[in-house]
């Protein structure tokens, strides 16, 4: 019994994505259709499961997909972490929340249409039943920060209606969460 639960561990994931750009393509299966229904990553187009890049990051390091290039090739999680370095620059700070956000049991998607890095879902709400609980910006905790920037993102949260969130990451890559909300006295 041990040495089929070690079997387990080390077998690769029934779901399996090809990197095309800046997304990931999942064919439909039943297990690709249980990671949607169940964490909510990526959406449907058509027949084919799509994802972004820091979510197949995400996956691969916790070894839910395997990744391939559109010519076959394996990707590891060091080399996707390497190519998405390339192209954004505060690659490694984003991620820290995100993987942060997924491992508490919260949904994290894209906010770039709120000019926020992120919008989080309370535990147990699923996006398309109920909207987005925080924006959520990941800063480096030696970053600094104007006011007019803080102010400005401020307002990006209170008009989307949803609470500012901001997750500072460390330099162990441990991250601290700050809710900002709106008062009148």
């Amino acid at each position: 019994m041990a040495e089929e639960s070690e079997e387990k561990k080390t077998k690769n994931p029934d779901i399996n994505g090809v990197q095309i750009g800046e997304r990931v393509l999942i064919d439909k299966s039943d297990p690709s259709l249980d990671l949607y229904n169940k964490s909510r990553f990526g959406e449907w187009v058509e027949d084919k499961l799509q994802i972004s890049l820091i979510e197949a990051l995400y996956l691969v390091e916790k070894k839910k997909i395997t990744l391939k290039s559109s010519l076959g090739r394996r990707i590891s999680y060091e080399a996707l972490l390497k190519r998405i370095q390339k192209k954004e620059q505060n690659l490694w700070v984003k991620y820290c929340v995100y993987r942060d956000m997924r491992n508490r049991g919260y949904i994290v998607k894209t906010a770039l249409k709120f000019g926020a890095d992120f919008r989080v879902y309370d535990r147990g709400v699923k996006p398309g039943e109920d909207h987005a609980k925080w924006v959520l910006y990941p800063v480096h905790e030696g970053a600094t920060m104007t006011w007019h920037d803080f102010s400005a993102k401020n307002r990006v949260a209170h008009s989307t209606r949803k609470r500012l969130l901001i997750g500072v990451v460390d330099e162990e890559n441990d991250v601290t969460y700050y809710q900002i909300a709106w008062t009148r006295p």
